[in-house]
């Protein structure tokens, strides 16, 4: 679609959430599919809550994300000039008035109508004052706001891509506010004049500014300019049907990239959340993402943010990785935990890849190859309680587990075949069952009850390490034992 231009706006007064993470990808989705443009802007006029390191915590959440813009980001802060003389110009037109009206006033009227049971809309006190009068008020330094002179009758009607034809009453509308008495533009100012002067195609967000519609189409008519295509995508709800907030959990974007998700599964499942793809398949390239995505495949029901689907994408985006293509990430987790060595480096290459392949198919995040593997890269691990008690509870194994060791210790091979041989040997040798052999040479070489194969695992830790674990009795004086 030739001439494709959307962009995303959010305001830096707190970091990039789910919901508008899912806003930013639809729009560059469509951009990307259309062979348009993706803007980005930072509406950043809330003076007293913006700040430059939510910027910057917003622009690398969508950095993370991979969501490249192609033009911006642009400041509404550095645009401010030309927010007034817009307001200026729709003042001389007679299709904005000055507003005099205290807050304290405006207050008292809000009161009054709540204590009625009646809705409470701007009566348009200062509509009446007289041209003159109003400047002279102004020349002498009254505080005002400058709004929006709508009309009483007739009513805005578009067509959403989305939800359909949507009419509203002008009635309704009240004469809102386009300049503060501050100087700083609204949000119906700025977002207007900064989509004209960007030439946004489209505005795709969300479907709580579905009201804010109405107000911005008479904006647009006012300055006698087109109206873009408005798209409003579902709310994402929490597991409970409310409206998604950190009562549900983490919201931030980049609380989930720290907590070991990757963004492409990430994306991958936020595209789902209020889309249906051309395909059954819900595991989708980025390649896939731009090529199905459409607005007609935007669902008008809300979507569920379900945290262990995502976790789902997300394992199955690690269990099909090239394992090359994980050892940056898996690096930069064990250095955060401290567990890093050099010999873990190029010079071990190849097994650090064989540990990886072995792993990724239990992980479900990067985090977890320092936690469910930590015991493959460092001998600093415990035995968890749950496998300590339930695989090294036998007064049998106080023998039987150095016994093994040695005898694991004299193979001149040490691959699958010879350790797994070795080892049922010696438990029919010793009358004892293999599962109980193999069940607490697991606990003891990861630490953990449920590993990957314990052949495998034994193979990547190499002769010595296996046998210098198997040996180590340390185990036995840290709980008491059966009988005792």
């Amino acid at each position: 679609m030739p001439g494709v231009r959307v962009r995303f706006a959010p305001s830096p007064t707190g970091s990039l959430h789910v919901g508008g993470a899912r806003t930013a990808l639809f729009n560059w989705l469509f951009a990307r599919g259309q062979g348009g443009r993706f803007i980005l802007r930072i509406e950043d006029t809330d003076r007293e809550r913006s700040s430059p390191e939510m910027m910057e915590d917003i622009l690398g959440a969508l950095q993370w994300l991979g969501l490249d813009w192609d033009e911006g980001p642009f400041l509404q802060s550095e645009r401010l000039e030309r927010y007034r003389q817009a307001a200026d110009r729709l003042l001389s037109a007679n299709k904005a008035y000055r507003c005099f009206c205290s807050t304290a006033e405006l207050a008292a009227k809000r009161q009054a109508a709540s204590a009625s049971g009646k809705p409470w809309k701007y009566d348009g006190t200062c509509l009446g004052l007289p041209p003159d009068r109003s400047r002279e008020k102004h020349a002498r330094g009254l505080p005002s706001v400058v709004r929006f002179k709508g009309t009483r009758d007739g009513e805005v009607v578009f067509e959403d891509r989305i939800f359909g034809r949507i009419a509203h009453r002008t009635e309704q509308i009240e004469d809102f506010v386009l300049v503060r008495s501050d100087g700083m533009p609204t949000y119906h100012l700025g977002v207007v004049l900064d989509d004209l002067d960007m030439k946004i195609s489209h505005v795709i967000r969300g479907a709580d500014h579905i009201s804010n519609t109405p107000k911005q189409i008479l904006l647009y008519q006012a300055l006698e300019r087109p109206v873009p295509v408005f798209a409003h995508l579902p709310l994402i709800l929490g597991p409970d049907r409310t409206r998604l907030s950190k009562r549900h959990g983490a919201t931030a974007v980049t609380t989930y990239r720290d907590q070991g998700y990757l963004p492409t599964p990430f994306c991958n499942f936020l595209a789902l959340l209020g889309w249906s793809p051309k395909t059954e398949v819900e595991t989708l390239s980025t390649d896939e993402l731009i090529h199905q995505f459409s607005l007609r495949g935007v669902n008008k029901s809300n979507a569920v943010f379900d945290l262990e689907k995502l976790s789902w994408f997300n394992s199955r985006y690690l269990r099909n990785a090239p394992a090359a293509r994980l050892l940056p990430l898996i690096r930069a987790e064990l250095e955060r935990e401290g567990i890093w060595k050099e010999e873990l480096g190029s010079s071990s290459r190849a097994w650090m890849m064989t540990v990886v392949d072995l792993l990724k198919q239990r992980v479900r995040m990067v985090s977890d190859f320092a936690s469910q593997g930590r015991a493959f890269f460092t001998d600093d691990f415990e035995i968890e309680d749950k496998a300590r008690r339930k695989f090294l509870k036998s007064d049998a194994l106080q023998v039987l587990m150095p016994e093994l060791a040695a005898r694991l210790g004299s193979l001149p091979a040490f691959g699958l075949e010879e350790t797994e041989s070795a080892l049922r040997a010696f438990a029919a040798e010793k009358e004892v069952k293999a599962g109980l052999l193999i069940n607490a040479a697991r606990a003891l070489l990861t630490g953990k009850a449920v590993a990957p194969g314990i052949f495998e695992v034994m193979v990547a830790l190499g002769q010595k390490r296996t046998v210098t674990r198997l040996s180590d009795t340390s185990w036995m004086e840290d709980e008491p034992r059966a009988g005792e």
